[in-house]
């Protein structure tokens, strides 16, 4: 592999819009890491990817396994020493989640400790290998149910859509992406919350408008290019926090 070929590292990236992301990036001539919690799993979807004549591996990582975590970032600085891009897609939905009033606190604590506190976990094994590279770039995958002021606004179509874990987690992770881009201003080290979209995936319940392929490209496009640093945004533009 030429020492200018970028390495990206996408978590949860065996199923759903995480290997459509996978493809899409591997497509521009980027090795891709694919972040698995099952290593079956992970194996399944670097043979479907190679079969395309992509440039893909696997890597264990559980965001619920600190000890996952530590041996994914070894493995990618014994193999290649740094990391161009991550980007944080793996996430849960839980089925005992739901409205403040009635979503079980138990699973709230579940989908939070994934989504945000195994989120922050990768980030900080992963940022000193993102600090070995020129340029890199950190992708934090959000949702517009994490923005406070469309949750917060009657007329929004997402108004409704009361998830407390879920929303919560995301905007936990919204607070990481305003807060990392602040901390790493200088470092050429970029990072943005993308909200794909409501996209068809094992995570909605195979429920949206847009397939994975779609849901992909916003945060294909942010991981590849462009220099703006600490935004929320989705296809339609720019977040309200």
């Amino acid at each position: 592999m030429p020492n200018d070929t970028r390495i990206a590292l996408v978590t949860g990236a065996n199923k759903g819009i995480g290997l459509e992301i996978a493809r899409q990036i591997a497509q521009a001539g980027v090795h891709v890491i694919i972040g698995a919690r099952n290593s079956d799993r992970g194996k399944a979807a670097v043979a479907n990817l190679a079969s395309q004549g992509l440039a893909v591996q696997s890597v264990l990582i559980d965001l619920n396994d600190h000890a996952s975590i530590t041996g994914a970032a070894q493995t990618i600085r014994a193999e290649h020493g740094r990391l161009d891009i991550l980007i944080n897609n793996a996430g849960i939905v839980d089925p005992q989640d739901g409205p403040p009033t009635q979503g079980a606190p138990a699973a709230a604590r579940r989908i939070v400790d994934t989504n945000f506190v195994g989120t922050l976990a990768v980030t900080q094994a992963m940022l000193p290998l993102l600090r070995q590279a020129p340029n890199a770039r950190i992708v934090n995958l959000s949702s517009a149910l994490g923005s406070l002021a469309v949750m917060g606004d009657p007329t929004s179509p997402y108004y409704s859509a009361r998830l407390i874990g879920y929303n919560a987690s995301k905007a936990a992770v919204n607070m990481l992406t305003v807060q990392l881009a602040a901390e790493l201003q200088g470092t050429g080290i970029i990072v943005n919350s993308v909200a794909p979209g409501y996209v068809k995936t094992d995570l909605t319940g195979h429920n949206g408008f847009m397939t994975a392929e779609e849901g992909a490209r916003l945060p294909v496009q942010y991981a590849l290019s462009g220099e703006e640093t600490g935004r929320f945004v989705e296809p339609a533009g720019g977040l309200p926090w």
